[in-house]
């Protein structure tokens, strides 16, 4: 599956085994492309969402 959202991925170690870069116009949108499509993702248990603004 391809999210389009998703511009960067990368594998872990540890607690998490993914972290996604989303890039998106506002925060609803983020909210919006992790409810609906990420955490759709047969396997998916839990997400974790830390945001980054740039001034």
């Amino acid at each position: 599956m391809k999210i389009g959202q998703i511009v960067e991925l990368y594998p872990l170690f540890g607690e998490y085994d993914l972290i996604a870069k989303v890039e998106a116009d506002t925060y609803d949108a983020i909210g919006s492309i992790v409810v609906s499509k990420i955490r759709s993702i047969k396997g998916v248990k839990a997400t974790k969402t830390l945001a980054r603004v740039a001034f």
